[in-house]
């Protein structure tokens, strides 16, 4: 697979998610949604941590703001390493499978980095109100913004069975995450080489043995 063609599939991923983000910001309040059918709603919040909105600051002993600058870090370390295998898995013409999951994994991640960046130092905050791109009063610093999230699945919605114990009673809700453009790109592309793994990494083991 070309470098161009990886280049495409890369900023159209980013042109989808970073005009979604943008879009909901600008349009939504925090927590607010719209629903598109029963098992789909649009529902705008921000996500400070990591995946399921963990944060460092959850697991270690450290302050919020410590952690999201530690996390911000790292994921700038993780999408250069990204950069690097898909640079060199193009270099090498390896397969195609391969290639595109990674485009898709780099993308997501850098959609995703974007936001951690320099959102909070472009926008001003969501609460009661719809932020301004650009705003004069930014709600963060470089390297402190929040993650958009505003997809959202809950395809079952129910309530457990008074019978069963312990969550007798309690709301079911499945899906239950809302996550963005970005994170749909790094789990189809971790999906990809899960289920095509040999396919992906086939040619590469063949070069090897030759």
């Amino acid at each position: 697979m070309p470098f161009r063609k990886s280049a495409l599939l890369i900023f159209l991923i980013l042109l989808i998610d970073q005009w979604s983000k943008i879009y909901v910001k600008t349009h939504f309040v925090l927590g607010e949604s719209v629903e598109v059918f029963s098992w789909f709603k649009i529902l705008f919040i921000e996500n400070e941590g990591a995946a399921w909105g963990t944060k460092l600051s959850d697991l270690l002993p450290i302050s919020d703001g410590l952690g999201k600058l530690v996390l911000t870090v790292f994921r700038l370390f993780a999408i250069a390493g990204i950069g690097y295998w898909l640079w060199d898995i193009i270099r090498k013409k390896s397969n195609r499978t391969l290639v595109v999951a990674v485009s898709l994994i780099f993308a997501g991640a850098l959609g995703n980095i974007i936001d951690s960046v320099f959102y909070g130092v472009i926008f001003d905050n969501s609460f009661n109100q719809t932020a301004t791109l650009f705003a004069d009063e930014a709600y963060g610093q470089l390297f402190y913004g929040k993650v958009v999230d505003m997809l959202y699945f809950p395809l079952i919605d129910s309530t457990w069975p008074n019978w069963v114990p312990v969550v007798g009673g309690d709301n079911f809700r499945f899906f239950e995450p809302v996550f963005n453009i970005a994170d749909t790109a790094i789990s189809t592309g971790v999906g990809i080489l899960i289920v095509f793994n040999k396919r992906a990494f086939g040619q590469r083991e063949e070069l090897e043995k030759e």
